[in-house]
C-alpha cells in the first residue's frame, strides 16, 4: 500500500492496533514508540525525587495494562498546571475461562467470559486466536510476566445454519451458544498418538498444587502454543489471562481511501492520537524551554467495565502521579516563570493549586451518524467522518464537559495545524463537531467525570467519530488520526498560555 500525505497518520495508527490486541500488548506499543522518542521509564514503588527534572521525559507503568507518560516543563514549579489527555486501552472481548476446556460431539471448545458490552453477535464466524500474557516460572524461580500472540487462527464460533433455524432476529445463549470451537477430537488425538477409546488420565506424581495447572485446566495443545510463542516449557506457566481477537488486520478502505476498517477502534484510536501528540508536541529540542507545565498522558485498563480497578481510571492511579508530581522542585533557572510565584510559599497545598489549574482532555471514541439510522440521531448533532473531533455533551453529567474546556480546545483547534489533505485555503486550524444524545436515548460515559469529581481538575470528553461502537469490526474516518494528532499537540503547545487568559474561579 503506498503511503500519501493525508493517509500517513492513518497507516501508522493501523500498524499500532494490529500489534495491539490487549491492553498489555497496546501499552507495550506506546513503551516502545515513547522511548524511542527519549522518554525514560520510572517505577511507582521508587523515590522520584532524584531522578525527575525540568526539561525531563518520562513514564510509567501499573498491571502492565495501564501506562502514564509526561514531559515536565523547564519553567515547572511546585503548584503550577498539568495538561492532561486520558484515554483508555481496552475493548469489549471475549476471555478465556480460568478452566477452559470443553469437548462435545467430538469437537474441542473452549470456554469464554463475556468482557465488556460487545456486540456479540459479530464474533461469530471470524477467524479467532489469543492473545495475553502468561507468568512464566524462569530458571532462577523468579515469575515473569511474558506478552502472548498467536498469529494465526485457531478459533471460530460458528453460526447454525439457517435451514436448521430461521430466527428473524438473531438469539443466542451467552453461556451455552457462544463457545469457540478449537477443532476436532479425533485431530487432537492422533497429535497426541492416542485412540479415540483411550482416556485422558492426568498425571497424580509431582509435587502438591493447591490449583490443577494450566495443562490440566485448559485443552494442553493450547498451553503448548502459548508456550512456543514465549520460548518456554509448558511446565513452566504458572498462569495466564488470554483473550479472543480477530486475525483480521485493520486496513484502509473505502472508494477513496477515506475509511478504516478495523477492531478496537473504541479506544485505540484515542490511545494512539494521545501518545503520538506528546511525542509530537516534544519534536523541538526548545519545546519545554518556556513551558511552565507538566504534559502529559494516561492510558487505563478497565473503562468498559467500570474502571474500578487498581489500573483503572476510577483508582488511585492518575490522583497518586498528580501528587507526587505537584511538588517537584522548580529548575535551578533564575529565569522561572514568575506568574507562578505565589505557590512557592507553601508547598504543602502545592497537589490542591496544581488540580485547580490543570485541564484534562477525555478522549474517547464518539458516535459517527448512521446512514441507515438517522432518527437515532439529536437533529443538529450528527457528527460526520473526516469533519473533525467530536465534543461530547450531556447535561446530566454523563460526560463531564462544560462550556470553559469547550472555549479552550477551540482555541486550541484554531492554532493547530491543518490535516494535510485540507484545502490549500487552510493556513491553520482543524475542525470539531458537538455531540448530544436525543432526550429519548440513554448516553453512555467515560472516564471523563469520574476523574473530574475525583481530582477537581476542569475536563472535557471529545473522541473521533466511528460506526458499530464495540463491534468486532468498526469504522473510522481515515483523516480523523490526523485532526485529533493535531489538535492534542496544539493542546499541549497552547496550554501553558491558555489557562492563564481563560479565567473562571
Amino acid at each position: 500500500m503506498s503511503t500519501k500525505p493525508s493517509l500517513a497518520a492513518a497507516e501508522d495508527f493501523l500498524s499500532f492496533v494490529n500489534a495491539s490486541p490487549t491492553p498489555f500488548h497496546a501499552v507495550k506499543s506506546a513503551k516502545e514508540r515513547l522511548e524511542k522518542a527519549g522518554f525514560t521509564q520510572i517505577k511507582e514503588r521508587d523515590s522520584w525525587a532524584s531522578t525527575l527534572q525540568p526539561g525531563g521525559k518520562y513514564y510509567l507503568t501499573r498491571n502492565g495494562s495501564s501506562i502514564v507518560a509526561f514531559a515536565i516543563g523547564k519553567k515547572w514549579k511546585a503548584g503550577n498546571p498539568v495538561g492532561m489527555i486520558g484515554a483508555h486501552t481496552d475493548s469489549p472481548c471475549l476471555r478465556l475461562k480460568p478452566v477452559s476446556k470443553r469437548q462435545s460431539d467430538g469437537f474441542l471448545q473452549v470456554a469464554c467470559e463475556t468482557y465488556g458490552g460487545g456486540l456479540w453477535h459479530t464474533w461469530f464466524d471470524r477467524d479467532l486466536s489469543i492473545a495475553g500474557r502468561a507468568m512464566v516460572k524462569t530458571k532462577q524461580g523468579n515469575i515473569e510476566q511474558r506478552l502472548v500472540k498467536v498469529e494465526r487462527p485457531i478459533l471460530r464460533i460458528p453460526t447454525l445454519a439457517i435451514h436448521l433455524e430461521r430466527q428473524e432476529n438473531f438469539q443466542f445463549n451467552k453461556e451455552t451458544q457462544l463457545f469457540p470451537i478449537a477443532g476436532l477430537v479425533a485431530a487432537e488425538l492422533n497429535r497426541q498418538g492416542k485412540t479415540v477409546e483411550a482416556k485422558d488420565e492426568q498425571k497424580k506424581d509431582g509435587p502438591f498444587e493447591p490449583l490443577a495447572t494450566p495443562l490440566q485446566r485448559h485443552h494442553p495443545y493450547i498451553v503448548d502454543i502459548i508456550a512456543e510463542e514465549i520460548g518456554a516449557e509448558a511446565t513452566d506457566i504458572v498462569d495466564f489471562e488470554m483473550v479472543l481477537y480477530d486475525t483480521q488486520k485493520s486496513v484502509i478502505g473505502g472508494l477513496n481511501n477515506e475509511l478504516i476498517f478495523s477492531p478496537r477502534l473504541d479506544n485505540l484510536m484515542m490511545s494512539y492520537c494521545s501518545v503520538e501528540s506528546l511525542i509530537k508536541s516534544l519534536a523541538s529540542s526548545s519545546s519545554l524551554d518556556k513551558d511552565s507545565t507538566i504534559r502529559l498522558i494516561a492510558l487505563f485498563d478497565h473503562e468498559e467495565i467500570g474502571s474500578k480497578t487498581a489500573q483503572g481510571a476510577n483508582s488511585n492511579l492518575l490522583p497518586a502521579v498528580i501528587r507526587r508530581l505537584s511538588v517537584l522542585p522548580t529548575s535551578d533557572s533564575d529565569n522561572s516563570d514568575k506568574s507562578y510565584n505565589r505557590l512557592d510559599a507553601d508547598t504543602a497545598t502545592a497537589y490542591e493549586q496544581t488540580l485547580a489549574t490543570s485541564f484534562l482532555i477525555s478522549a474517547d471514541m464518539a458516535h459517527s451518524v448512521h446512514p441507515n439510522y438517522p432518527g437515532k440521531y439529536e437533529s443538529e448533532h450528527r457528527p460526520e467522518m473526516n469533519k473533525g473531533t467530536v465534543i461530547k455533551i450531556n447535561a446530566n453529567a454523563r460526560y463531564a464537559t462544560n462550556t470553559p474546556g469547550i472555549v479552550l480546545l477551540q482555541e486550541a483547534a484554531r492554532r493547530a495545524k491543518p490535516a494535510s489533505y485540507s484545502p490549500s485555503s487552510v493556513k491553520q486550524g482543524v475542525p470539531l463537531q458537538l455531540f448530544v444524545v436525543r432526550n429519548d436515548s440513554s448516553c453512555g460515559s467515560t472516564i471523563g467525570p469520574m476523574l473530574s469529581a475525583a481530582m477537581g481538575a476542569r475536563t472535557l470528553d471529545m473522541g473521533n467519530p466511528q460506526l458499530s461502537m464495540h463491534s468486532i469490526r468498526e469504522t473510522g474516518g481515515a483523516h480523523d488520526v490526523e485532526h485529533a494528532i493535531n489538535l492534542f499537540e496544539s493542546f499541549f503547545e497552547s496550554f501553558d498560555e491558555l489557562e492563564k487568559k481563560i479565567i473562571v474561579d
